[in-house]
């Protein structure tokens, strides 16, 4: 089973872009050992596949962020993509969700305190940036595609389709935008193509390679038009790879005497990295050694 595929089409006639993405292995490891409700994993699948969609139409370098933050059951979905310029390269994806202890119902954005004033952060981490690009926009609609479909319309100011699923193996979206000579080209080219890709199942979301789901949804005009271009898969993978430099400096920061202190109340420093579900455990010993490894001279 492969980690997951990024695969981008395009309606030449019709001036219309698409992309589908499909999370195998990568979604799996990446809900492994969090023991989500299943309301909560559907959402978060949903949110994991649309990243790593919006990541990979960047045009160069970057690191895209979303939070989906809310007053709802589910508090907050954080999802982290990064994309090289090299096309090739696989998009690296992790994630997480944080949710009450409670009986979820259905997965629907109204977990998220959608009706309550929720929000969705969208940054964006430029190596030609000072700063990190962020905008927030409200969770509008009645699911995941739904929310994005707004934004990205918002954002990219061109009419955009999304549709979404996940299950506790796979998830998947199909992405559609209008673009700006699309009318020119065939008046009624959009609302075809996208009433046909509304009938799209779950199931064929979640199953079907995607030349077989675009001869599914699209076959007449594919058949009776100039065809679909479908353009190489990007491969996208799980990535978290452990950071101890990061953690030993955090450790560090603290300083010996607040660090001995919690080393005499809880018998070790215990850093939890949440993102990457992963536990950094120092004993009194590891603590000892790395202060002396690295005195207040030699941290700079």
């Amino acid at each position: 089973m492969s980690g997951g595929t990024l695969t981008r089409f395009l309606f030449d006639s019709l001036d219309i872009r698409g992309a589908f993405v499909r999370l195998d292995a990568a979604w799996e490891t990446l809900q492994a050992n969090r023991n989500y409700p299943p309301a909560v994993s559907d959402l978060l699948g949903q949110t994991a596949a649309v990243t790593a969609l919006i990541a990979g139409q960047l045009k160069q370098a970057g690191r895209l962020t979303l939070q989906l933050r809310g007053d709802g059951p589910i508090s907050m979905l954080v999802l982290d993509c990064q994309s090289d310029e090299d096309s090739t390269q696989p998009l690296r994806l992790r994630g997480m969700a944080r949710n009450q202890p409670v009986v979820l119902p259905a997965a629907t954005p109204e977990l998220l305190g959608a009706h309550l004033g929720g929000r969705l952060l969208m940054s964006l981490d430029l190596p030609t940036a000072r700063e990190p690009y962020q905008s927030f926009v409200p969770l509008e609609g009645t699911t995941i595609g739904e929310i994005f479909e707004h934004y990205l319309t918002q954002s990219e100011q061109q009419p955009s389709r999304l549709f979404c699923a996940a299950d506790a193996h796979r998830s998947g979206c199909l992405f559609l935008q209008k673009m700006p000579d699309a009318d020119t080209r065939d008046p009624d080219g959009w609302a075809r193509i996208s009433q046909l890709a509304a009938t799209v199942k779950t199931e064929e979301l979640l199953t079907l390679p995607v030349e077989t789901l675009l001869q599914r949804l699209f076959h007449e005009e594919i058949e009776h038009g100039d065809g679909v271009r479908v353009y190489p898969a990007r491969p996208i993978e799980h990535h978290c790879p452990e950071k101890w430099e990061q953690i030993r400096a955090m450790v560090l920061s603290l300083g010996r005497s607040e660090a001995e202190a919690i080393l005499a109340e809880q018998g070790e420093i215990l850093i939890h990295d949440d993102i990457c579900n992963r536990d950094y455990r120092f004993s009194a010993e590891e603590v000892d050694a790395l202060f002396a490894t690295y005195p207040p001279e030699a941290r700079h």
